[in-house]
């Protein structure tokens, strides 16, 4: 049986942090170190979240007033898609996917097939930039289950809350790793002292610096995703918060928009096989029509480790995978295979290591699968959009793109992906729609199959959003999170 009583997590973004404090809660008894150097700093500008955070903030305990009025949190109903496609379109799951005839998600299957605008697939309110006020009442939940962070004080208030429970922080820069005779990590070398634990968690981003001592190998899905690069850059205060992250597309790949309490985090994210960084940081100045200060230049290769758990060390975040940010699936990916890995860490044989890594794969597969689609654009002003259309496409995706050309996607569709996939029906759904990939004649037939009963629950799920309407008193995104910010 394996000794389980101390555990290093090695590194200090949001990973790490993420990491820590989801073991601690799961084993408040064990001895857990995060260790970090304070001249190593973090990647992101700003972040934002898929609907895992509202998970991992349940279960440490922490309440969503907490992350706002914290972290210069603003909220995110999902990502707007401008320039994709024909239409902007926002990818945003609400109450209406819920509307179901056994998997069939009848709502949307009505919508879309009946060629309705894409604002309808979307909570109300939300391409108005406005709030229910109902929700800050005391007590109420959360309008939406994303958000939007800036990230050091992201990491600066997950850090106060893992001190609060006894994880123990330690600055210093680790050198080498040291393996003992059965392939495990014996210590760490640091600048200051040596390091011992039981278990190693690998949140070293980009270096992977632990589990490529073990002899994890990177498979790179440059074969499927071409973008490679990447400036960063932030911009100051706006009138208005939008109530999504913005995906822009640009004439070499995508900008981003992540909107924090006074400013917001932009990147612009590029296939470096066209334009150099000094290129993109002039295509982002004429776009938006100012100068901007470039504060990170990042080259990435998109995809993931073979192994993620090696004996006794596991890598978590950018040190497993990276697909790239759009979709932002970076700290959803973080969450969701901590929570994996704390259900197979006790006692954990060499069936729970390949179960893991298995598991993980398919969790990253999704991501990518659910990435490369959005690029099946007719976009085509430039050589880059007309090139990636000869870009390959995996398998399976592909004979599921060609069957949703004649059916909804259902949850079926994603049962090899088990419970901890990032996106299943409903998101490929928002995308195929938005991108218009359905033949919505198709589509017709299928829902006109429905029962007129079942059609009477569509229809009513219709008209009742439109009362929903009538009794809510919406105000701005931006008032919303400055009346929460007053807040004693």
């Amino acid at each position: 049986m394996n000794k389980l009583e101390k555990i290093s997590v090695v590194g200090g973004g949001t990973a790490g942090l993420v990491a820590a404090l989801i073991l601690k809660t799961r084993f408040p008894d064990k001895k857990i170190n995060l260790i970090r150097s304070e001249k190593i700093g973090t990647i992101g500008v700003g972040e934002g979240s898929t609907e895992h955070w509202n998970e991992f903030m349940n279960y440490i305990g922490v309440t969503w007033r907490d992350i706002i009025k914290n972290c210069d949190a603003t909220l995110k109903s999902g990502i707007m898609f401008k320039g994709w496609h024909d239409k902007d379109y926002l990818h945003s799951i609400g109450p209406e996917h819920e509307v179901q005839n056994g998997q069939y998600r009848m709502y949307y299957g009505k919508m879309i097939s009946h060629n309705m605008s894409n604002n309808t697939l979307n909570p109300i309110f939300t391409w108005e930039n406005k709030v229910d006020e109902w929700h800050l009442q005391s007590g109420n939940d959360s309008p939406y289950n994303q958000y939007h962070f800036n990230t050091q004080k992201l990491n600066d208030y997950l850090s106060f809350i893992a001190q609060s429970r006894g994880i123990d922080f330690i600055d210093d820069e680790i050198s080498d790793v040291i393996i003992n005779e059965h392939g495990d990590i014996d210590y760490l070398i640091g600048e200051k002292t040596n390091y011992k634990a039981d278990f190693f968690i690998d949140c070293t981003g980009f270096r992977k610096l632990l589990i490529s001592k073990l002899g994890a190998k990177w498979n790179s899905y440059s074969q499927y995703l071409k973008m490679k690069s990447a400036i960063v850059f932030p911009i100051g205060d706006t009138p208005e918060i939008n109530l999504w992250t913005t995906a822009q597309a640009m004439d070499y790949g995508w900008m981003f928009k992540i909107p924090v309490w006074g400013r917001s985090g932009n990147g612009y994210i590029f296939d470096s096989d066209y334009i150099n960084a000094d290129q993109a940081k002039e295509e982002v100045e004429k776009f938006l029509g100012h100068d901007i200060n470039v504060g990170k230049h990042i080259t990435f290769d998109p995809g993931a480790l073979d192994r993620p758990w090696i004996n006794n060390c596991c890598a978590v975040g950018l040190s497993a995978s990276f697909v790239e940010p759009l979709e932002a699936t970076s700290i959803g990916t973080s969450i969701n295979q901590t929570f994996l890995l704390m259900h197979r860490l006790p006692n954990y044989t060499q069936k729970s290591i390949k179960d893991y890594n298995k598991m993980l794969d398919t969790i990253l597969t999704n991501i990518r699968d659910f990435v490369i689609l959005h690029y099946i654009t007719n976009k085509e002003n430039t050589n880059f959009w007309k090139d990636i259309k000869n870009t390959a496409i995996p398998e399976k995706l592909k004979e599921n793109i060609e069957h949703w050309k004649y059916n909804l996607p259902i949850l079926e569709d994603f049962i090899e992906t088990g419970s901890y996939a990032l996106f299943k029906d409903p998101h490929f759904i928002q995308v195929l729609a938005g991108l218009e990939i359905f033949n919505r004649e198709n589509l017709l037939k299928e829902y006109n199959q429905l029962s007129s009963v079942t059609k009477k629950l569509a229809d009513k799920a219709e008209s009742e959003r439109q009362v929903l309407k009538l009794n809510k008193k919406p105000i701005s995104h931006k008032e919303f999170i400055r009346r929460l910010r007053i807040e004693e």
